[in-house]
């Protein structure tokens, strides 16, 4: 059974807001490596919404991008995605599918169908996640910002407090410092 990893970029005060973070050559070859790693993505509507019109751009070579952003663009072109959501149902970008179902079921029959593991990137769907226990790692980047504002990470609160158990902290040359925790037992 694959790991489900809930990998965002947020800045000290939690904001997950993706203009707020740091977007250069390390904190982009981070995430590729993520998604090299991964044998899957799994999305929220929204957040599949937000890449779906620039990524394949840049994979195809129709934007002109670093080449670490070239790199994270071809390789998301082809990896699964996962998307959940009750309002489309149409998901036409490369190697798209749409997961039906009840969400704790069908995510973990995405887990238990991926040996590799599913990376997870939508807040919102992370916390409806985190509250069916399915989160198995956090990789979070926390980049040197304070934003004032959100959104914020699991904004609509959890019903409790999760013990983590950090596996590593790794400070990046920008700033940044790449976190991977492991949910605790019990």
């Amino acid at each position: 059974m694959g790991r489900l990893t809930f990998s965002l970029n947020l800045t000290l005060d939690g904001c997950v807001d993706h203009r707020e973070g740091i977007a250069d050559d390390e904190t982009h070859t981070f995430f590729t490596r993520l998604l090299d790693e991964a044998g899957a993505i799994l999305w929220g509507r929204v957040t599949y919404e937000l890449m779906e019109d620039f990524w394949p751009a840049v994979a195809r070579g129709d934007v002109a991008v670093p080449p670490s952003l070239r790199e994270w663009a071809v390789k998301l072109e082809a990896k699964p995605k996962y998307v959940v959501s009750s309002t489309r149902t149409d998901f036409p970008w490369a190697n798209s599918h749409h997961l039906v179902g009840d969400l704790g079921p069908a995510v973990q029959m995405l887990k238990d169908a991926t040996p590799a593991g599913v990376l997870l990137g939508s807040g919102k769907l992370a916390a409806e996640l985190d509250r069916l226990g399915l989160i198995d790692e956090y990789r979070f980047l926390v980049h040197p910002r304070i934003a004032g504002h959100g959104p914020y990470l699991f904004e609509g609160g959890l019903p409790g407090p999760r013990r983590l158990e950090l596996l590593s902290a790794t400070p990046l040359g920008n700033g940044t410092v790449a976190l991977h925790y492991r949910r605790a037992p019990g």
